[in-house]
Formats: structure tokens, sequence, C-alpha cells
């Protein structure tokens, strides 16, 4: 039965239109317009015989029961980033709800696999500054304590805004069960950057997430006035600091991953104080996780070369890390052959951003990632976009993935 991808992007022009202003998404997760965005989603899911419910994390599941309880889930999430764009997620989602309507239509109702969408809880963290809640929860993987403890901008605590959509943070890992009998994961998703945009590719297929490790580094000088202060006598803490952003940039083309230095803040911070204290937050990434710790030690390294040349200490403080989560080679596999059958051309390449299946790969589910070109390289900005024809490509392309992933795991017994 053919796949209709006009119907997805009359879909995703339908949503963008329910939930954006002038300024982008707003589909923040645990709002009223997030919840308005879940009831939009059910009345589509309605039209089809499947049993659609709310897990223990508030994550949105939708079964089709197919002659074995085997199940290809399809996985997405419908929240946003604040001022957000188009199809960040909702592509995910939408695609799938096309994949179970051609699936219902082929099998008359019953597939020999049974076949699951779930439209995850708070993919973003955008509110409360924790990613992959919802599928966190699921693995296993969440922090309690740590997310006990999330505010909101407003003072609002994660547990009270579950709460106020029905779900008992508690409970949350109880979601779990939803993995029980899965079999294989995809997730199809905008690159968000421009490696495929640079090759002129429409599609690829995303070898694995990053793994990351993010730090906060300190150096510690000595406050003088500025003005009576020779430069040779100066314990500069911003002048050790300073070093550091160069030096990321050798360490990554060296390893071949990603650094960033995101924010860098000083005290006194006024004019006529020489930095007593500066505070840099480092971001590294890389697929491979020797690699990853070799830049975390190149790194440590300079801070130490770079505080005893400016006469300063310095100190480090982990804020968070995740190892690399490489997809499944067999998946890997099918997904690059979906996309040459059906787009000519493919490229094999990692993700930077972190997303939902790098938790259900976590939790020992097959899972792999379509990517579909962005324009610009952007996203988590209202100017995100996708060529049309792109768009209708990668819903055939992910459909053919969808076919391909049901007999692979029909012959894994």
């Amino acid at each position: 039965m053919p796949i209709d991808p006009g119907r997805t992007i009359a879909e995703l022009k339908e949503l963008r239109q329910l939930t954006s202003d002038e300024n982008g998404a707003q589909r923040v997760a645990f709002t009223p317009v997030w919840t308005a965005t879940r009831d939009w989603l059910r009345q589509k899911l309605a039209a089809l015989p499947v049993e659609t419910h709310t897990d223990a994390a508030g994550n949105l599941w939708s079964t089709l029961p197919g002659a074995s309880e085997r199940a290809l889930l399809i996985g997405g999430h419908m929240d946003s980033v604040p001022n957000g764009g188009w199809l960040d997620g909702c592509l995910n989602v939408l695609a799938g709800l096309e994949i179970l309507r051609r699936i219902n239509a082929q099998y008359a109702g019953k597939p020999p696999l049974t076949v699951r969408l779930v439209d995850w809880a708070d993919e973003e963290g955008a509110r409360f500054g924790k990613s992959l809640f919802g599928s966190a929860a699921c693995s296993g993987n969440l922090d309690m304590a740590e997310a006990r403890g999330l505010k909101d901008k407003d003072g609002v605590r994660l547990p009270d805004a579950l709460k106020a959509v029905g779900v008992d943070f508690e409970r949350v890992k109880e979601s779990g069960v939803e993995l029980k009998n899965a079999a294989a994961y995809l997730e199809l998703h905008i690159e968000q950057g421009p490696v495929l945009l640079d090759l002129d590719l429409p599609l690829g297929a995303v070898l694995g997430t990053f793994g990351v490790e993010r730090h906060i580094i300190t150096f510690h000088g000595q406050a003088a006035h500025s003005g009576s202060t020779p430069m040779n006598r100066r314990k500069d803490a911003f002048l050790a600091a300073a070093k550091m952003s160069p030096e990321i940039y050798r360490i990554a083309e060296k390893h071949g991953g990603v650094c960033t230095i995101g924010s860098c803040i000083t005290k006194p911070g006024f004019f006529t104080s020489v930095v007593e204290e500066c505070r840099l937050t480092l971001d590294q990434r890389h697929l491979d996780a020797p690699a990853l710790a070799r830049m975390l030690e190149d790194a440590k390294a300079a801070s130490e070369r770079f505080a005893q040349e400016g006469n300063v200490g310095v100190a480090w403080e982990r804020v968070w890390q995740i190892a690399p989560r490489p997809f499944h080679p067999d998946l890997v596999n099918l997904c690059d052959e979906s996309i040459k059958e059906t787009a000519g051309k493919s490229l094999r390449l990692p993700s930077g951003p972190l997303h939902d299946a790098a938790e259900v790969a976590c939790a020992g589910v097959p899972a792999v990632m379509m990517f579909v070109q962005s324009l610009r390289g952007i996203s988590h900005n209202k100017i995100e976009d996708t060529k049309e024809e792109h768009l209708e490509l990668c819903v055939r392309a992910f459909d053919r993935l969808a076919d391909k992933t049901m007999a692979w795991i029909a012959t894994r017994g």
C-alpha cells in the first residue's frame, strides 16, 4: 500500500498553524500549548484501530496490535523549545503516524508484528533544563534526585508541573514496562546541522549519538587595582581562561570531536579590577569514548599549563556526562539501504545533539535514526526549514526502513 508523504506535510503545516506564533513553535513540554498538541495528535490517532495511552512518565503510546507481541517502535517528540522550529521533533511523530496508517491498510489491521508509535515527553528539556526526560525515565537512567530538585524560571518544581498533567513523579520509572516486547526502535529527525546541506544530500543514516562531557572550569587569581598593578605582577584569572578558547579548537581538530566554551563569567567584573575569578563552561562531544576521554585529558592539561603560566589556580567540576551511544549496525545498514533506494545517495554520520533514540538504545533495544537535511543548518529557531521534496523523500525512506526492520525482526526468531 502506498505511503502519502503529502498528508504528513499537510499535517505538519496544520500543527504549525495551531501551535506557533510569529516567533516560532511554542510546544514547550507540560504547558497548555503542549497539552493542546497532544489532544490534536490523539484526534489523528483516533481514526486508526490503535490503543492509545499515557505511561507513568507522561509518554504517549499508540499501539497497533499484530500477530506477534514483538514490537517495532517508531518514536519522536511533539514538544519544542520556546520560539522553536516547525519540524524539530514533530516530523518524527507525524511520519510515524503515516507509517501506522500504511501498515494498518496493508495488513487489514493485523500486521505480522505489533507496531507502536511513541511521543516522548519533554525531549527538549527547555523548561527544566533536563533533556530526554520521558525516554530517560523509560530506560531507567533518569537521576531521580537531580530531577526532583529541578525548577523552571518561575520557580515551579518539575514534580509539580508533572502533577498538573496527571503524572506522579515518584512513579515515572514504571514507564520502563513499555519496552518489554520492543524488538527495534526507529526515529526520524531533521539533522539540525549543515553536514547534509554542505554535501547536497537529502538524507543520512545516523551512526549514533555523541558522548558528552560538560564541565565548569574556574580559574582563581587575585583582584587588584587596574591602574596601580604592573602587568608583570598580576594574577589575572581571565588571562589564563582566555587561552582556553583557541586551545579547545586545537583539541577538537586533533581528535575529530567538537568542543565549545559556552559561557564566561568574571569576578569582580568591573573596569578597575584585575579579574580574580573566571568561570568557563566547557562542552565536549565525540562518538568514540576513548577519543572523548583524550579530549578531556588534553583540556585539563591545557588548563593547568595556562594556570601555571599566569600564576593562578584552576579547578574543575563535572556538571554532566553521557557515554557515546552507537546504534545497531544491522539497522544502520538497513537505514543506509532505504535511503539509497529512495534518494540514490546516502551518508553515514554521527549525531552531535542528543535524541531519545540514545536512551532507547541504552535500554538494550536495537535502534537507529535517519536524518533529513536542514536548510541553512539551523534548528531551535523559527527559520528552521527543510525542502518539501526532501520531506517527501524522508517519509518514503523512513517507511521503507520500517518495512525492512519488520522483516529483520522476523529473522531474529
